[in-house]
């Protein structure tokens, strides 16, 4: 067994493996002499890139698979990079299904850094915000506003019917069944 320290990357407080790392410790190691890393995009369209990694012994065995997608529009770095990130992705996650780096997690710090950025893409997209925002809605704020327009109307089965048809998705069947306690 080899004492090879990887090198790792700290990550929100846990430790990731580089891709590079995997790869070096893949070449060096006498076990591993004669095998090779074969990678095969099996999608490329305008946007998005799949990519496959096969790990082959001295026998020309399979040992181990690793696949990847990437979006070319889903981060900045992949504007001008996909198929090398989706390979790269691919290589790492083969080399850790072979058991490679995978101390802490199969996963490198490669694709928790790409993770982590395209979240951080998410929650500052202004369309996002948005659509959080109609979520998040408080229910028993339309519940409130729900009760008080039913009271309020002089036809409570139209503002039922009103209030089902604008906010019908957002709520529950408990709700709906509540709110119909005010039509008389």
């Amino acid at each position: 067994m080899s004492n090879y320290k990887f090198k790792t990357t700290n990550i929100r407080g846990k430790q990731y493996v580089e891709v590079n790392e995997r790869i070096k410790f893949f070449r060096q190691e006498d076990q591993y002499k004669g095998w090779g890393i074969h990678t095969d995009i099996n999608m490329l369209d305008g946007d998005q890139c799949l990519c496959k990694c096969t790990i082959i012994n001295d026998a020309g065995e399979v040992m181990s698979q690793g696949h990847a997608h990437e979006v070319k529009s889903s981060s900045n770095i992949n504007k001008t990079s996909h198929v090398e990130n989706c390979e790269t992705s691919a290589v790492g996650r083969a080399l850790a299904m072979l058991g490679i780096g995978i101390d802490t997690s199969i996963a490198s710090s490669n694709e928790v850094e790409e993770a982590i950025a395209k979240q951080q893409e998410l929650v500052d997209n202004p369309q996002v915000q948005k659509l959080a925002k109609k979520i998040d809605a408080p229910v028993e704020n339309i519940m409130d506003k729900a009760v008080g327009y039913i009271k309020s109307s002089t036809d409570k089965t139209k503002a039922f019917a009103a209030i089902t048809k604008k906010y019908g998705e957002q709520l529950s069947e408990k709700q709906v069944a509540g709110l119909k306690k005010f039509v008389r």
